[in-house]
């Protein structure tokens, strides 16, 4: 058995399909950077996972045996998150223009994981890999009160489930606070290579602030 975060903090990673509030607490993550349309399977974005997910299994591997998360030995690598904003554009995404997309990906990063942990495995994996690992940096990230809800489908249906969310958002006296420092953020559940598109389970986040 693994320590597995969706199935310990379902609060955070399991969340109904309509919308409810949540405050996150600070959590350390290993992030990349970058711009471009996701779906390009030679693109930016695809090149920059790679690296993230290289990192993230030199951190677990280093660790097996040697820490407990609650009794357990081993932890199941936490599932790929991303931030997403483009250009010009404070409170939505046009989908119809993906390749102008700006990404912060992330995988969370257990407690016990140091930054300098984490420069080793920078380290290691660069030095096992011979290739540059350099772009992929140590984020700490305070996401504080936000609204979030579970999008069933396609990526590309997401405004639907938006705007729900930003409905009972004001219903309950907030307004969206997506800024240069908070994001339209996107947990991913479903592998989108396995599992019917129509079935896909994310889930969204927005970052919110009471009303005046």
């Amino acid at each position: 058995m693994a320590f597995d975060y969706k199935k310990e903090y379902k609060e955070f990673y399991l969340p109904k399909n309509k919308p409810s509030m949540i405050k996150i607490p600070t959590m350390n993550y290993i992030a990349v950077r970058g711009k471009g349309n996701p779906n390009d399977e030679k693109g930016v974005y695809k090149q920059k996972i790679g690296l993230l997910y290289a990192i993230a299994f030199t951190i677990k591997m280093s660790y097996k045996g040697t820490h407990k998360i609650d009794g357990y030995f081993e932890y199941v690598v936490p599932p790929l998150e991303g931030f997403w904003w483009q250009d010009g554009m404070k409170d939505s995404i046009d989908y119809s223009h993906k390749d102008q997309m700006n990404f912060i990906s992330i995988i969370r990063l257990p407690d016990f994981v140091t930054k300098e942990d984490f420069q080793w495995a920078i380290k290691e994996a660069t030095n096992k890999k011979k290739i540059d690992f350099s772009k992929v940096e140590f984020l700490t990230y305070d996401e504080g009160i936000c609204v979030q809800c579970m999008h069933i489908g396609a990526y590309d249906n997401e405004p639907k489930t938006i705007r729900i969310m930003h409905d009972y958002m004001i219903e309950n006296g907030y307004e969206l606070d997506i800024t240069d420092k908070r994001f339209h953020h996107e947990i991913y559940l479903s592998d989108p290579r396995r599992c019917d598109v129509n079935k896909l389970k994310t889930v969204i986040r927005h970052p919110i602030i009471k009303k005046e």
